[in-house]
Parts: C-alpha cells; structure tokens; sequence
C-alpha cells in the first residue's frame, strides 16, 4: 500500500513541476494557443477535445494525426502552451489533439500509463482504449492516414505514449517521448508489429531519472534500456549508430547539447528506435524554439510501414515490369505467377498484377 504521506509529497513535487512548466523561464515568448475558424471539438463522455484542422485540408487526401499528452498534475492546453505543435499544423498540414486526463483523489489530471505512473490511486481507468476511441472518432470524421498516428508524451503523457504503442501497435505509426519510460517488465508489453519509438530525456531529470528508478517501489527502465528495449521489439540491431551532430534542444544550456542514438539497422519495417539524451537536462527542459519541429519532422519521416504489393513476385518493394515479366514467363506453365492462389498461372493472375501496378513508393 502506499502511504498517504508518501503520495502527498510525490503530488507536491509534480504540482510545482507543473507550475514550473508554465513559468516564463520554462514558456520563452511562447503564447497561449488560439484556435482557428475551421477547427472543431470531439466528445466522448470527457467533455470537449479541441480537434485542430489544417487550413488546407482536402477530403480527398489522407492528412497525419498527431496527439500530445500532458504529464501529471497538468492538462492538454498547458502541455500545449509548453510545447507548441499547435502552430505548425498548417504548414505540415496534420490534425491535432491534446486531451486531458482523468483526475485522481488529490485533484490531479493523470494518465493510467505503465505500471510505475501514474495511476497513484489504483482507479484502473482505462486511458487506453480512451485514446484508442479519440483516434478512431477522428478516421471516423475526416480522411486520417491510417500510417501516419503519432503520440507524443511529457513525463505522465511519455509513460503514456509507450502504453499505447504497446496496446495499439497496429494503430500507431510512431511516438515521442520527453522524460518518460517503457515498461520495466517485458511481459507487459506484447506490441502485434512494429512501432517507430523516440525517447528524449535529460541527463539531470531528478523526478523520473535517465539511469531509471522507481516510484513507489514501482522501477522504470532508463532512457538508454527504453530506447533499446523497443529497438529489440522492432528487431533491430542493437548497436547505437552515434554519428549524428547533436542537437540544440535546450535553450538554457549553451550549444548544441543534445547526443543522438540511433537503431535503425535491420529492423523490421516500420520498426527503428532513437535516443536523444539531453546532457544536464531537466526534467521539464527549456525548449529550444525548433524542438517541436524536430518533432513532427521526426513523425512524418517514420509512418507504418506500407501494405506490400500484392503483384511483386520479385520482392523489390514495387509492381512493375520485372514482375509482369515473370507472370508471363510462368503464364500456363507453373505456378510461379500465381497471385490468387489457385494453384496455376492465368489471367486472373494478370488481372491481379495490372491492378496493382506500380503500387509501390
């Protein structure tokens, strides 16, 4: 049991972490969000989830959804007044969420994420079919690209955005971590298929630490075993590729502080996993005025992996001539060209391939 004591010291410490989040020193000139004409809201029993709609949206083309998750003690628009994704929605042309929690008995908008946080008072709400059902309300309203959802998550929301890539790895093409963790045991994470993962942390966080620890006697996996635990998921090689310039995310500390590790070598497809370890980070950094474009950039260069062709006999990723060329060499013959499965190839093979002509990128 954790003792009331024990819970009102860790609510204390958050809810200065929230004001602090919103104090000028951590908000730069950054403004308050303020929502456009053509945008709308969504309700699913929580009250209102503000929906950001790009000023050019077309029906007719498949647009990216990008959600952003609070950490403990905050909500959505503050997350969101920290962050600033709100105003790169119209050059990048992607829908955009930043819903709320649910509040616990201390008054705390929280997120049921792993098991080490948040969910101090054992309330079991289900956030994760919660956020689930926002993503699926969204496809149901406007054309949502199927392999372009990303999750990004602040401490709580980080936490978070790993429980949904657990859960809902068929539905989740990527996610952002700041300051949060995996799940410290394997078991409790069983993704079906791979998930691009990004795990930012700072290297001087003193509330979720980047070497791991615990909450509540509850441990949580390091930046480093996070990042590695997700690249082994995505079977990839886990071997850091370090040969990318640093970064500058940290608008408090002088040059370009951030390391970036990657493993992207030989995972599956739509699989990859990327730390950037923020040295003498914060937990609640200064953000460099770039940091949320790094981000969506980062999103829109890792969607799903794509459905494969169905008439790529070569394997080449494509639907082209190579292929026809050997359906046509099998024409009768073998079934070497067989795409229905029928045990023979024959015009309906043809039909098969044609329609799926140059379906690949």
């Amino acid at each position: 049991m954790i003792r009331s004591t024990q819970r009102l010291r860790l609510s204390a410490t958050l809810c200065l972490l929230a004001t602090l989040t919103l104090s000028p020193a951590a908000l730069g000139d950054q403004s308050a969000e303020s929502p456009a004409p053509e945008d709308t809201s969504i309700d699913l029993g929580r009250g209102p989830v503000l929906v950001r709609v790009p000023a050019d949206y077309d029906p007719a083309t498949p647009a990216p959804l990008v959600l952003l998750l609070h950490g403990y003690s905050g909500n959505g628009a503050y997350q969101e007044t920290y962050m600033q994704f709100a105003p790169l929605v119209d050059e990048f042309g992607f829908f955009y969420l930043h819903p709320d929690g649910t509040t616990d008995a201390n008054g705390n908008q929280f997120w049921n994420a792993t098991n080490a946080c948040c969910d101090f008072y054992n309330t079991n709400v289900d956030d994760s079919g919660y956020l689930r059902a926002l993503i699926d309300e969204m496809k149901s309203l406007y054309n949502i690209d199927d392999r372009r959802v990303y999750l990004i998550g602040h401490s709580n929301g980080g936490f978070m955005s790993y429980r949904m890539a657990c859960e809902h790895a068929g539905t989740i093409a990527a996610i952002a971590s700041l300051a949060g963790a995996t799940f410290d045991d394997l078991a409790d994470c069983t993704p079906s298929e791979p998930v691009h993962i990004l795990q930012i942390h700072g290297t001087a966080d003193t509330t979720i630490y980047y070497n791991g620890g615990s909450l509540y006697g509850t441990p949580y996996p390091g930046a480093v075993e996070s990042a590695e635990t997700w690249a082994a998921y995505d079977d990839c090689l886990i071997e850091a590729d370090t040969s990318a310039p640093p970064m500058d995310l940290e608008r408090g500390i002088p040059g370009a502080e951030t390391l970036v590790s990657r493993y992207e070598t030989d995972c599956l497809p739509g699989g990859s996993a990327e730390l950037w370890t923020i040295v003498d980070g914060s937990h609640i950094p200064w953000l460099s005025l770039e940091f949320s474009r790094y981000i969506i950039e980062y999103f829109l260069a890792h969607p799903k992996a794509s459905a494969p062709c169905p008439g790529d006999l070569d394997g080449d990723g494509d639907t082209d001539q190579s292929d026809l060329g050997l359906l046509l060499a099998n024409y009768g013959i073998s079934a070497g060209g067989d795409l229905d499965n029928d045990g023979d190839t024959d015009q309906s093979d043809v039909g098969i391939l044609l329609a799926d002509y140059n379906c690949g990128p």
